[in-house]
C-alpha cells in the first residue's frame, strides 16, 4: 500500500547574502483581506535518465537562498502595522522560505495527465497550507518531490498580498535560472521593485464642482433570492479540464450566435462566459437576480505614468460584468 508522500526534510531557508533589515509596507490593494490567500502552482517534471536526485534537491534549495536576495521580501514576515490602521507590513529580517524535500511511491507523471479526482488529491505535494500570513507563518513555501518514476512535481505557495500571479511567475522564472545555473542573483531580469506606494490613493481637496457619482458597476446587487443559502458550505468543489478542443467548441458556439460584426473572443473569454452561466444554472437563480463577475487585469500600462518593470503587484484594477440571470441563458 502507497503511502503518498513522505517528507524527508522541512527547513527554513535565508537569502544566500546580507539583505536589508527594514520594514516594507504593503499598498491599501495589497492590505485587503480578499487578497490573503494564497497562490499555489504545481510544476511537474518528466524523468531524466541519470539524474542525481540529490544533487538536484540540494542545487534547488541553493537557488532558492540565492533568489531570497533579491527577492528579500519574500523572506520576511506580514503583520498588522502597529500603528492600529487596517493596513499591512512585511517585517524583512531575513526570516527565511519554507523549502520542504519530499518523496512520493504513489504518484507518476501519468498521474498529471488529467484531472484530479478531487481537489485535495494532489494537496500533499504543497503539505504546508499557509491559511493566515499574519499569525508568523512565511509567505513562500516550495516543496520538491521525486515521484516514484523518477519524475519531480514541485509544489509552490505565494501569499498574495505579497505579489499578484506575474510578479510570482517573474520569481519563478529568476528561480529556474538559478537552478540551472544559467545566471547569478546579480543576473536576474526583470528586478524585483517594491515601490508599493505607487498603488496608494492621492489625497484629493475637497471641490463641490467633481462629479462624485459612483459608477453603477460598483452598486451592491439585490439579493431577490437568498444567494448565501445556495452558496452554502454544501456545494462540493470540482476540477475539469478545458484543452484546445473545447476552448475552440466554445469559440465556434459563441461566435454562432454573437450579432453581425464580432469577429472573435479570447480563450479567456469564452471560458468565463461559459463557467459563469453554468454556475448560475446549477444554483439555479431566479430569472430577475442580477448576477456579477468580477477579475482582475494588468494596469502597469494603462496608468500614467506607467509602473516600474520588475513590480510585484501589477493586476490591480477590477474589471466587472452583471446580466441577469435570464439574459445567461
Amino acid at each position: 500500500m502507497c503511502s503518498s508522500v513522505i517528507i524527508k526534510e522541512a527547513a527554513m531557508v535565508t537569502p544566500a547574502e546580507p539583505t536589508p533589515v527594514r520594514v516594507l509596507p504593503l499598498s491599501a490593494i495589497d492590505s485587503q483581506l480578499f487578497l490573503g490567500f494564497t497562490i499555489e502552482y504545481l510544476l511537474v517534471y518528466k524523468p531524466c535518465s541519470g539524474s542525481d536526485q540529490v544533487a538536484i534537491t540540494a542545487r534547488l534549495k541553493t537557488a532558492l537562498s540565492k533568489a531570497l536576495v533579491p527577492y528579500y521580501p519574500f523572506a520576511g514576515r506580514v503583520r498588522t502595522k502597529p500603528d492600529g490602521s487596517t493596513g499591512l507590513e512585511v517585517v524583512c529580517r531575513a526570516q527565511g522560505a519554507l523549502f520542504i524535500h519530499a518523496v512520493s511511491n504513489c504518484f507518476a507523471m501519468s498521474d498529471f495527465e488529467r484531472a484530479p479526482p478531487t481537489v485535495t488529491h494532489w494537496r500533499k505535494l504543497l503539505s504546508f497550507y499557509v491559511a493566515d500570513v499574519l499569525i508568523g507563518d512565511p509567505p513562500l513555501v516550495i516543496q520538491l518531490t521525486w515521484l516514484k518514476d523518477g519524475s519531480a512535481a514541485i509544489g509552490v505557495g505565494i501569499n498574495h498580498c505579497i505579489c499578484d500571479g506575474i510578479g510570482s511567475a517573474e520569481f519563478l522564472n529568476s528561480l529556474a535560472e538559478l537552478a540551472t545555473e544559467r545566471s547569478g542573483f546579480g543576473d536576474i531580469e526583470p528586478k524585483p521593485v517594491w515601490n508599493r506606494h505607487l498603488l496608494n490613493p492621492v489625497a484629493v481637496k475637497s471641490n463641490k464642482n467633481i462629479n462624485s457619482t459612483i459608477l453603477p458597476e460598483f452598486n451592491r446587487v439585490p439579493d431577490v433570492c437568498g444567494f448565501l443559502n445556495r452558496v452554502s458550505d454544501e456545494l462540493i468543489p470540482t476540477s475539469v479540464v478545458f484543452d484546445n478542443r473545447l476552448l475552440n467548441e466554445l469559440k465556434r458556439i459563441a461566435l454562432s450566435t454573437s450579432p453581425p460584426g464580432e469577429f472573435s473572443y479570447t480563450s479567456f473569454e469564452v471560458l468565463a462566459g461559459h463557467v459563469w452561466r453554468s454556475w448560475a444554472r446549477a444554483l439555479n437563480f431566479p430569472s430577475n437576480q442580477i448576477l456579477k463577475l468580477l477579475f482582475s487585469i494588468n494596469i502597469r500600462n494603462r496608468v500614467k505614468p506607467s509602473l516600474p518593470a520588475g513590480v510585484l503587484r501589477k493586476r490591480l484594477r477590477f474589471r466587472m460584468r452583471s446580466n441577469q440571470r435570464e439574459r445567461l441563458g
